[in-house]
């Protein structure tokens, strides 16, 4: 018989990648349920079926199969108590590593607890039978679909990592009985490659490495990945939390984030490393790569995220240079010269902005200390000091990992005790400055700390011309509620000078460009002085949103 199947496109997208991941065996036990899944499969050549009425029985085979096959096996139930029966073989499965694949069949999780019949919780199972456990819903939008994708390809992927296991994979159906499908739709398959697997190869073309929040790199990590962007005529993408200061750094935000389309955001292959960015910088990649030590699928490019190396960087990077075809090697990077040209085109253009976080960011970075250490608040400070490049000699911090406003005076606390003999500089703005203003009154607090709150009365963020709250209208609503303006003071010229100043720091402050210069020699000034420093540089929320406005559609 011919094969048809499903119309239910997130059982197409799992038999797509069973197929594509080369997981034939199944074992099925009768049901309603699952007939979305079991109707579509039944008549496909490429399966080897199995029949088992009894769940705990089907367990028990699939880890008697994989475990003489060396092959995943896939188990297929309906509702009510039948994916129960699983848990015993599965947790043998777990215990050995065998890579057995549960996919119990339920109906929308909403019918949970709603006293419908064949409905049971499997939102939470047991830790020791299962490695990974997703729920996939049924496939409504985009979003629906990039989810199920990258949720799919995480759990097929999980049942051969770090020696194998079993998985589980929920999958709801809406019961359609519409089996008119000819051919399965094209699907992304996302693949994992350890240290000692083959490398596939990477195809010519523009390559960049994109440097998420990363650790200062060793020397050893600078000198693989300089040997491979030599290799290739890659260049490494950063923003301020990026870490990596070798010879093929590009610092892009000024250019990517332009409003105009930019060709020199188009990337053939991405090698995505770090964690958590600042911001994506506004690339389009055709294909990106991750390289982690977690091996994780991580896509926050979305749908573009084909192979996921599960090894330490240097080994990746060290590898790709040797692989490299010797004739495509030179000494010349077309792609780093590019991108300089375009940096120095857009700084020149940069108009007169008015007195902003952007505009301190412009006449502050290049001027830091050398040698010393800056931690930027999220999101307005982060994202306005993203616009210029610091000394490479200066390390930045940003608190990506849980992108929130708590914790960023605190963190650059904790960062100047490492060496009191170290300049660490701070920008933070006034909500998260006052979030977290305890953190000045510790009595560890040295000379060595400088911060710099850029208060404008409110979440300015809230209120920037591109903003959903601005565009949505409510404009005029923003201030009291959703940008929570009115407290702290309302920019009170004392407030924050009496706390600095009995806490014992030198405070100055600054409401134009004009007052602000005059402070920056002294706020700058490269040797730890006899006290800490607090700048408090008052703006308006309106000017913020128009610097944001000129810095992001330059004409170069």
């Amino acid at each position: 018989m011919k094969s048809s199947y499903t119309v239910e496109q997130n059982a197409q997208m799992l038999i797509g990648l069973m197929k594509a991941h080369n997981i034939r065996k199944v074992i099925i036990s009768p049901g309603t349920t699952n007939m979305s899944l079991v109707g579509s499969i039944q008549h496909d050549p490429f399966f080897e079926l199995y029949s088992s009425v009894d769940e705990r029985s089907a367990a028990y085979m699939a880890c008697g199969l994989a475990a003489e096959s060396g092959e995943p096996v896939v188990l297929s139930c309906t509702g009510a108590t039948a994916s129960r029966n699983y848990m015993s073989g599965m947790t043998e499965a777990y215990y050995r590593k065998l890579p057995v694949l549960a996919v119990t069949s339920s109906r929308h999780s909403g019918t949970i607890g709603q006293g419908l019949d064949q409905v049971t919780d499997r939102r939470r199972p047991p830790e020791d039978v299962q490695k990974i456990s997703v729920q996939i819903p049924m496939i409504h939008t985009s979003d629906d679909e990039w989810s199920v994708n990258v949720k799919l390809n995480t759990a097929l992927l999980e049942l051969r990592r770090n020696g194998g296991g079993p998985v589980h994979i929920n999958l709801e159906t809406a019961f359609t009985t519409d089996f008119s499908v000819s051919s399965l739709p094209d699907t992304r398959v996302i693949h994992r490659a350890c240290a000692d697997d083959p490398f596939p190869p990477l195809e010519p073309g523009r390559v960049g490495i994109f440097a998420g929040a990363h650790r200062p790199f060793s020397p050893t990590l600078t000198e693989a990945v300089d040997a491979f962007c030599e290799a290739y005529g890659a260049v490494v993408f950063c923003d301020h939390c990026s870490g990596y200061k070798g010879k093929y750094r590009v610092f892009p935000t000024l250019v990517t984030t332009q409003r105009a389309e930019q060709p020199a955001r188009q990337v053939d292959t991405l090698i995505h490393i770090g964690e958590v960015a600042v911001g994506k910088l506004w690339l389009k990649p055709a294909v990106v790569w991750r390289v982690n030590p977690d091996g994780e699928v991580r896509d926050p490019f979305r749908n573009k995220l084909r192979w996921v190396f599960q090894m330490e960087e240097e080994r990746f990077f060290r590898t790709y240079a040797k692989l490299a075809p010797q004739n495509k090697k030179s000494s010349e990077n077309i792609q780093l010269q590019k991108w300089e040209e375009l940096r120095i085109q857009a700084e020149k253009v940069i108009p007169d902005l008015p007195f902003s976080n952007i505009w301190i960011a412009q006449h502050t970075a290049g001027l830091l200390p050398e040698g010393s250490v800056l931690h930027l608040g999220i999101l307005n400070s982060a994202r306005s000091w993203n616009h210029f490049e610091v000394p490479r000699t200066v390390d930045t911090y940003v608190n990506t990992g849980g992108y929130g406003i708590d914790g960023c005076v605190s963190a650059l606390l904790g960062a100047s005790l490492t060496d009191r003999g170290r300049l660490h500089f701070g920008v933070v703005g006034d909500l998260a400055f006052f979030y977290d203003m305890n953190a000045l009154g510790n009595r560890h607090i040295g000379p060595n700390l400088r911060l710099m709150m850029v208060n404008n009365g409110c979440g300015a963020e809230f209120q920037l011309y591109n903003h959903p709250y601005v565009k949505s209208g409510l404009v005029d609503e923003v201030g009291p509620y959703m940008a929570a303006a009115g407290h702290f003071g309302s920019q009170s010229l004392k407030l924050v000078r009496h706390y600095a100043e009995d806490l014992g720091f030198e405070y100055f402050s600054a409401a134009s460009k004009e007052e602000y210069l005059n402070h920056r020699e002294r706020f700058l000034t490269p040797m730890v002085t006899d006290r800490p420093m607090l700048f408090e540089i008052f703006t308006r929320p309106v000017d913020e949103s128009t610097a944001l406005e000129k810095i992001r559609n330059l004409i170069f």
